[in-house]
């Protein structure tokens, strides 16, 4: 039951990261650099910070203790993570978002869940236990599966006339921003995995199941400090600083950071929940980011269903989207089988 509630706890932090950018629409006369950096300070500086003081005892105890490598190496892949983002938005204005999500994530998604047990010299060792093959089978599904949803999204880009919404179709930029992007992202998972020896000091203190909460005040931080960079750079370059003060009485000053803070708030949500669903992985662990990029895609595409954004779209556009997400239903029974294996 550890790995049935995992699985769980990964699929409610997945459905949050996949409505996070809902309340972007109601966004209005701000820029994007605006938007994003206020959700930025919500879901990658202060609620890591707060929930780390609420969930996890004697914390200026568990921080003194710490392994400072630990904290130091966490810190530096939040900041590719960042980077990582940025380079997904910036990939979006030259190939679309479909192409991005498709490459981007699929290369987060193998790289992120393979890059520990490979650093640890453990992926041979691995492949030989019990349930490993479920698991490596769940990866290529996943991936097969996330790049049908590419495929099916860029059928309704053709279908809705969204092909304009890219500034300028280039391949020779967008492929090695895609391939950045997904690199980068997949530091996370690893971040987190170099975070185990503060996590197991909180653990020593009475953390629990919450042990993962302290080790997000270094990568999400990493990450706030390289996004705020971006940002500043952006507001300086199209001087957007005064975003953030409009005047009279039609402004949409406080909507517009409501917005943004149930942004952040629904992003740290993914967070919170991942870290709950890791620690019930048992030996598989590093299975999480797998499990966990496989359902934000799953949940991300039957939210755009549920909203009706593919209405609209040809029969043959819906029957791929059907398609990848029986596929990712598959992958997602498999890894949670080889988990389960693996536990017993």
């Amino acid at each position: 039951m550890e790995v049935i509630t995992g699985v769980i706890y990964h699929s409610v932090g997945a459905s949050c990261a996949a409505m996070c950018y809902t309340p972007q629409k109601k966004v209005v006369k701000w820029s994007w650099q605006s938007y994003w950096l206020v959700q930025a300070a919500v879901c990658w500086l202060l609620l890591p910070l707060v929930i780390a003081w609420l969930t996890i005892p004697q914390i200026g105890t568990v921080l003194h203790e710490a392994p400072a490598d630990a904290m130091i190496e966490t810190f530096i892949l939040g900041v590719a993570y960042g980077i990582g983002g940025t380079a997904f938005g910036m990939a979006i204005r030259y190939v679309g978002f479909s192409l991005t999500y498709a490459i981007a994530v699929g290369i987060s998604c193998v790289l992120g869940t393979l890059l520990p047990p490979l650093v640890h010299g453990q992926l041979t060792a691995l492949f030989s236990q019990h349930g490993a093959s479920w698991i490596m089978t769940g990866i290529i599904i996943g991936s097969l599966g996330i790049a049908c949803c590419g495929v099916a999204g860029r059928f309704k880009e053709n279908d809705l006339k969204l092909s304009d919404t890219v500034e300028t179709f280039s391949l020779a930029k967008g492929l090695p921003l895609c391939f950045l992007a997904g690199v980068l992202s997949a530091v996370y998972g690893f971040s987190i995995d170099q975070g185990e020896p503060i996590a197991a000091i909180a653990e020593k203190y009475g953390s629990g199941n919450f042990r993962i909460n302290v080790v997000y005040i270094f990568s999400n931080t990493g990450a706030f400090l390289s996004t705020l960079i971006y940002c500043i750079y952006l507001h300086r370059k199209e001087k957007t600083f005064g975003e953030y003060r409009q005047n009279g009485a039609n402004n949409r000053l406080l909507v517009n950071f409501i917005m943004a803070i149930i942004t952040g708030c629904l992003w740290y949500s993914q967070f919170f929940f991942y870290g709950l669903g890791h620690v019930r992985m048992g030996k598989y662990q590093y299975s999480s980011w797998a499990i966990h990029m496989i359902m934000l895609v799953l949940f991300s595409s039957i939210a755009g269903l549920l909203m009706r954004e593919w209405v609209k779209c040809r029969p043959k556009t819906i029957a791929t989207l059907v398609f990848a997400l029986i596929i990712l239903v598959t992958a997602v029974l498999a890894l949670t089988y080889g988990n389960y294996l693996g536990s017993l």
